[in-house]
């Protein structure tokens, strides 16, 4: 028996000037609200601003403007506090309100049998055949035995690309040159039990949430696999470019409604990315979120930390 969540959870923590880069595009309108200003209703209009710009959406922003305000009420701060004051006010509501996508360190312990079989979903080019490359390096790096399942048999080169990282980390790859995803998924999930493999990580054909009948298609993979391993899949990931905006909450409601996600990853915090969806997704579906992509190498999907976010998010502290 092991605990699943935490894998990955004592990978080197990216540095907090890299997370900056990431997400300099809102840092740089949040960081300009902070120096020379009075404390008035054009500062908080202000900062509300930025907030709708660096995509954060018009119900968590509300929410969240009410909270700066008490923080700055409660911390008495006024036209004599510092920059530096303010900004950490800011970043503490900013923290507390992504929590909800936090993992839990009690889940981190939850016990399973093995194999663990990782279910991964999302829409073309958000970057979830590199993602799952990524986490069979950090987890095969922790001395876990992974097998990988290439289900996304709807892209041409999805499966080659699966196999490429397969190589690239030393791990198998389950695959067929043309066959139906479901059946793909249950010979990964049968092979992960017979060669008694920690992970068992499925890809799957990226779809648009409105291509209704390609998301049927994806129960029928989840259910396919409960028949190799009774319980499986165990987690469903949704990954998500960071990039897309707005967009993201209605990907991530569509996927949860047809899949009951259990985490997310968000790729391409890389300097494009405005990094403020995710205290929309925070506010209108809290779902865990258990990676961040900063950048393309192998090792840059990182660990999700709401302290250090919110830090890179505001900047100056």
């Amino acid at each position: 028996m092991i605990g699943f969540l935490g894998l990955g959870r004592t990978l080197d923590r990216l540095k907090l000037g890299r997370l900056k880069d990431g997400l300099a595009k809102t840092r740089a309108q949040l960081s300009a609200v902070f120096t020379g200003r009075r404390l008035d209703d054009a500062w908080y209009d202000d900062v509300e601003t930025a907030l709708l710009t660096a995509d954060v959406g018009s119900q968590a922003t509300m929410d969240l403007m009410q909270a700066v305000r008490q923080e700055i009420k409660s911390r008495r701060l006024n036209n004599d506090s510092s920059p530096q004051e303010l900004q950490q006010a800011v970043a503490d509501c900013i923290e507390r309100a992504l929590q909800p996508l936090a993992i839990v360190s009690d889940q981190e312990a939850q016990p399973f049998t093995t194999p663990r079989v990782v279910m991964v979903a999302g829409v073309n080019g958000a970057g979830k055949t590199t993602s799952i490359g990524k986490l069979a390096h950090a987890w095969k790096s922790e001395g876990k035995s992974i097998l990988l399942g290439a289900g996304d048999t709807f892209r041409a080169a999805a499966r080659e690309q699966l196999i490429v990282w397969g190589q690239r980390n030393g791990v198998d790859v389950i695959s067929q040159a043309q066959g139906d995803p479901a059946a793909v998924a249950f010979d990964a999930v049968s092979a992960g039990v017979a060669r008694k493999a920690d992970i068992v990580l499925v890809d799957t054909a990226g779809r648009l949430p409105t291509q209704l009948h390609l998301m049927e298609e994806l129960k029928k993979v989840k259910r396919v696999m409960g028949k190799a391993v009774a319980d499986a899949p165990h987690d469903i990931w949704l990954i998500i470019d960071g990039g897309t905006g707005q967009n993201a909450i209605a990907q991530v409601k569509a996927f949860d409604d047809a899949l009951s996600l259990t985490g997310l990853v968000v790729t391409k915090l890389d300097g494009t990315a405005k990094g403020g969806v995710l205290l929309a997704i925070a506010k209108a579906r809290p779902i865990p979120v258990h990676y961040i992509g900063v950048g393309e190498g192998i090792e840059d999907l990182q660990p999700f930390d709401a302290h250090e976010f919110a830090k890179a998010l505001v900047g100056g502290i």
